[in-house]
């Protein structure tokens, strides 16, 4: 990412040019980029093919003024954040799901970021409702944020009953990040590139299992720190203290102009859930 794309990047969030790579840098351009910018799979249900490249992106997020899912958005981000003095490693995570399951490899993007004080923090802008504010990766304790309450642990003490896993989990170093009390995702800590996340990325894009070929979903962080939802027709406003509306858009008039009006997103027609194929 050159100076004049990293500036583009910034007028997208609203962001000024930061004076160095700094903790509070990390936190506000973190907290600004999920007010701004989108978690959505709606190039799912388009029939849009999804690039993990950068330049490919940066086309999407800032030239296009759309969202993505965790691959594009940690993955621009990350090429943001590196062109503007952090050191960004990317993490490969996997989300839990019922039964305390894990999900398939590279089924998640992360960021582990190291500013100048020395600090370093688990920074995510593409898992939808998540942290507002970048976590401390070194600290197992309790991490107040408006997003809830965060712990990041050692998979191996989570699993000490489970011998197996257990054992895997403590060779490699994975951690396990916890919301309110509830296992979210698991991170390996050894380093990846972008590349390694494009198994992961068609099989979300792709299978029938995968939930986000299952709906649309297109979500963002208000102003307010609350959120606002659109899951096919469905628009949800969340407020800060966690109270709900939802309302019922009826023509897709109405959709688009939620679309375009709430998170900037020009469309010339409603995006329909696609049936994946089940043939493999």
């Amino acid at each position: 990412m050159n100076s004049a794309q990293a500036d583009a990047y910034l007028r997208r969030i609203g962001a000024e040019r930061p004076a160095g790579p700094t903790i509070e840098v990390l936190r506000e351009l973190h907290v600004r980029h999920l007010r701004a910018v989108p978690f959505e799979n709606l190039s799912i249900h388009l029939g849009e093919e999804i690039v993990l490249d950068e330049n490919a992106l940066l086309d999407k997020v800032v030239g296009a003024r759309r969202g993505g899912f965790c691959y594009e958005l940690n993955g621009a981000f990350a090429a943001l954040l590196t062109t503007l003095g952090f050191e960004v490693t990317l993490l490969a995570g996997r989300v839990f799901g019922k039964g305390d399951r894990v999900g398939i490899p590279y089924d998640h993007l992360a960021l582990r970021v190291g500013t100048a004080d020395g600090g370093e923090w688990l920074a995510d802008v593409g898992f939808g409702a998540h942290s507002l504010f970048p976590l401390a990766f070194g600290e197992r304790g309790e991490q107040e944020d408006p997003g809830g309450t965060f712990r990041v642990v050692e998979a191996a003490e989570r699993e000490e009953a489970q011998r197996e896993d257990g054992e895997r989990a403590g060779k490699f170093g994975d951690v396990d990040v916890l919301r309110d009390g509830k296992p979210v995702y698991r991170l390996e800590v050894r380093p990846r590139v972008l590349g390694d996340f494009v198994v992961g990325a068609w099989w979300h894009s792709t299978s029938p299992a995968s939930h986000f070929t299952q709906s649309l979903v297109c979500s963002r962080v208000t102003e307010d720190d609350g959120r606002i939802t659109l899951s096919g027709r469905g628009l949800t406003v969340t407020s800060p203290d966690g109270e709900r509306s939802v309302t019922d858009l009826e023509t897709d008039e109405e959709v688009l102009e939620t679309y375009r009006e709430r998170f900037g997103i020009e469309m010339e027609r409603v995006p329909q859930v696609r049936k994946a194929d089940k043939s493999g």
